[in-house]
């Protein structure tokens, strides 16, 4: 991929060229989603080059037979995929009986647009055909947020230099495989086809899980905007349906096809009433018509800007990254269905199973807390509640006992589907982000009663793991967690990772520390759960015991916290000696010469210190920076975010500021060469993070509110808005002033450089 394909503008992402090696990376870019359902950015019309055809519909999975090598105890069954639906969005074109493919044909001029502020995808572009004939097609499309099972297709073909025949062919193939299908199975089975004049439909179910899913479409063709009454050639087979219409046009007519198309899935209705739901959800698509779907669109993102928006002023590549990011998050993920979360891909391609992992506790909840209401990040939490049974169900095949719960690393339904030994058994810090994630909402929201309502539960579940995981070290005289993978997966199989051991102290006491308020402000709800999780006393004092004592690594030469026990056995050489040819180092080096270097995907030790920031003075968490920041290669798309935020605290404005744009842009400039297989969807929001918690400075430590704003010296000005506890809050930074602007109708106390100011309602202070 060209990396610097991307046009830089504040509101789209553009390409304004064709070149057949960026056709994958841009079906990543510029994919589309509604929250609901997805699709990967392919052409509508036959492209026989190098193409993932991707359509994803939230929710629908197939447990995919797990492969290794050599099958170890504990091992998950399967791995779950996010399924390659049936694809609608196809339209085969012919003109005087040639195929229309950007693979075969000279492109001439070539222009595609990914709209953000109004939440559609546009390509334009002229062609000669190897017959010579000179077209232009212009198309446009969006999956409607407002009738969350629509998309719409606007399809134009216009001959330049003669007249004749075009024929265009829309049409759903149900015969669509995942690429990462293990077996190289087909996941679905097609159960019935129904066609009529202008509409098809086809229903099928995966295998194994029994979804069952009807794609349908409807048609209607223009000719310089007269609406046309074609005869209809129906194409069937067994698992495509292509309706064929074919008309005369003379030189600069243009022929328009408008698609209507709709999932409609077993999770939302009954599966005998697929049919008729798809049916009148065309027929209200078709009555509401193309233009004014558009417009539906474009009011509803504009309502999602309203808080979400943020603005960098003099630098327009800074501003297009962080637009797209936002962007591709809430297209991912809308909040209203808490049987749906966050996968790491989101609905842009089907690396990692599109499934769930710590990510959405770690980095995305604070997204979704200050940019929407409160509710959208409590159903991500609710989303584990539920599956809490099933955490159980996780650790006691490990071998835990009375309770205790592992979350898994990779799911769907609660169970653990992922199967590389040093993750699916040893990246266990994934548990603690699980209550992370509730003291985090908490914090921001104000939201106690979660805690006793449903928090508690998973809260003592997970301290069991904790406490059952952790071994007595007579050598050391304290508890030692063993045999472990960080989030710095270059570290496999390591003892006390320091991320891991001080998660689980703060989890234990966390717990404790809660069981104790519920006891004076909700005793009827600490009864209930206790009873229900038959926690005893005795079993609580043995968790504080293992907290109090838990062994974390420290360095007295260095002043810092190990990453593990045995991480100064490495020969210590900052990155800046690895040459460029080398880098990154996942892609030339043998794992075994990884797991050996002193080089970390991402600083597991500065992780922890930037969750629990409050615990550690500014001259520790430099030291800490200072050490670990020369020898992290951010090979984990999760990385930069982290490094920015506490640049920032440190001061380090330039370093924030060069670790924003890696984070920012790391799929449009493609910083690790993957972008084909799909955006990096999790680590969007650490580059929302940077910005509001980096730059911004704001922090929600002990129930207050506070900023220490700073900019980089390459920006004019930014702002952003967040919803705290309800009141909407604009933060506006320049290098002359700092505004912050209530949106609400009620005051709010903010501390600002450490000191306290009440914002009035529908006011402002400038500072």
């Amino acid at each position: 991929m060209n990396k610097d394909f991307i046009v830089p503008n504040e509101w789209s992402i553009i390409v304004d060229h064709f070149d057949k090696a960026d056709v994958t990376a841009s079906e990543s870019i510029f994919s589309l989603g509604n929250g609901s359902m997805g699709q990967r950015a392919n052409y509508e019309e036959k492209y026989s080059g190098d193409s993932l055809q991707g359509s994803y519909i939230g929710g629908i999975y197939y447990p995919d037979k797990t492969r290794v090598g050599w099958w170890k105890n504990g091992y998950p069954e399967y791995f779950a995929k996010v399924l390659n639906a049936p694809n609608w969005i196809g339209i085969n074109v012919k003109i005087n009986g040639e195929v229309l493919d950007l693979n075969t044909c000279e492109a001439t001029s070539f222009y595609q647009e990914l709209n953000m502020k109004e939440g559609w995808m546009a390509r334009t572009f002229t062609a000669v055909l190897p017959n010579t004939n000179q077209i232009k097609v212009a198309s446009k499309r969006f999956l409607s947020l407002r009738y969350n099972e629509v998309g719409a297709i606007k399809y134009s073909v216009t001959p330049l230099n003669f007249e004749g025949q075009i024929s265009l062919s829309p049409y759903i193939d149900a015969g669509i495989v995942n690429q990462d299908a293990n077996y190289d199975e087909f996941f679905w089975k097609v159960l019935d086809c129904v066609i009529s004049q202008n509409n098809a439909a086809i229903t099928s179910k995966t295998l194994k899980t029994n979804f069952y899913v009807c794609t349908a479409m409807a048609t209607s063709l223009t000719l310089d905007d007269t609406l046309l009454s074609l005869k209809q050639i129906t194409i069937n087979k067994t698992k495509k349906v292509k309706l064929k219409y074919t008309q005369d046009v003379k030189q600069n007519q243009t022929l328009t096809l408008y698609k209507y198309a709709s999932y409609v899935q077993s999770m939302n209705h009954k599966k005998e009433d697929l049919l008729k739901v798809a049916t009148s959800n065309l027929q209200k698509a078709g009555d509401i018509g193309f233009d004014t779907l558009l417009a539906y669109q474009k009011e509803d993102w504009a309502a999602i800007w309203e808080t979400a928006d943020i603005t960098i002023e003099g630098d327009v590549k800074a501003q297009q990254a962080i637009r797209f990011n936002i962007f591709q998050l809430n297209q991912t993920y809308l909040g209203e269905d808490a049987r749906l979360n966050i996968g790491p891909k989101g609905f842009t391609g089907e690396k990692y199973g599109g499934s769930t992992y710590w990510d959405t506790e770690a980095y995305c909840i604070p997204f979704y807390m200050a940019t929407k209401d409160k509710h959208v990040a409590k159903n991500l939490l609710l989303y584990r509640y539920n599956h809490l049974e099933k955490a159980i169900e996780n650790a006691e095949k490990l071998g835990f006992t009375n309770g205790a719960a592992l979350y898994p690393m990779v799911t769907m339904n609660g169970e653990e589907c992922h199967n590389e030994w040093e993750i699916t058994f040893e990246e266990i810090h994934r548990n603690g982000a699980m209550i992370y994630g509730i003291y985090n909402y908490v914090n921001y929201t104000g939201d106690y009663e979660y805690i006793p309502k449903f928090g508690l539960e998973v809260m003592i579940a997970v301290s069991r793991f904790w406490h059952q995981r952790a071994t007595f070290s007579k050598e050391k005289n304290k508890y030692v967690i063993l045999g472990v993978t960080g989030p710095n997966e270059y570290e496999n199989n390591v003892n006390n990772n320091f991320y891991t051991n001080y998660l689980a102290q703060w989890c234990i006491n966390f717990t404790i520390e809660n069981i104790e308020k519920l006891k004076a402000d909700y005793p009827k709800d600490l009864d209930r759960v206790l009873t229900k999780a038959n926690l005893s006393t005795n079993e609580l004092e043995q968790m504080h015991e293992v907290a109090q004592n838990i062994h974390l690594p420290y360095s007295k030469d260095y002043e810092v916290f190990l990453q593990q026990d045995s991480f100064l056995d490495k020969e210590i050489v900052p990155t800046s000696f690895l040459p460029k040819s080398q880098r990154p180092i996942n892609q030339t080096w043998s794992w075994d010469r990884i797991l050996r270097s002193c080089y970390i995907k991402q600083a597991d030790v500065l992780q922890g210190i930037y969750l629990f920031e409050n615990n550690f003075d500014t001259e520790s968490i430099t030291k800490h920076f200072d050490f670990y920041e020369p020898l992290t290669v951010h090979e984990s798309s999760l990385s930069p975010c982290i490094h920015a935020i506490l640049a920032a605290k440190i001061n380090r404005i330039d370093k924030a500021y060069e670790m924003y744009l890696r984070t920012a842009r790391l799929d449009l400039d493609d910083y690790n060469n993957e972008v084909s297989e799909g955006c990096h969807i999790t680590s969007m929001a650490g580059t929302w993070m940077t910005i509001v918690q980096g730059f911004g400075g704001m922090r929600t430590f002990n129930n207050s509110l506070s900023f220490n704003p700073q900019i980089p010296s390459q920006w004019q000005s930014y702002s952003f808005t967040i919803n705290y506890r309800d009141c909407v809050l604009k933060v506006y930074k320049s290098h002359t002033e700092c505004v912050f602007t209530n949106e609400s109708d009620a005051p709010i106390t903010i501390e600002v450089a450490g000191e306290k100011l009440e914002v009035l309602p529908n006011a402002l202070i400038k500072i």
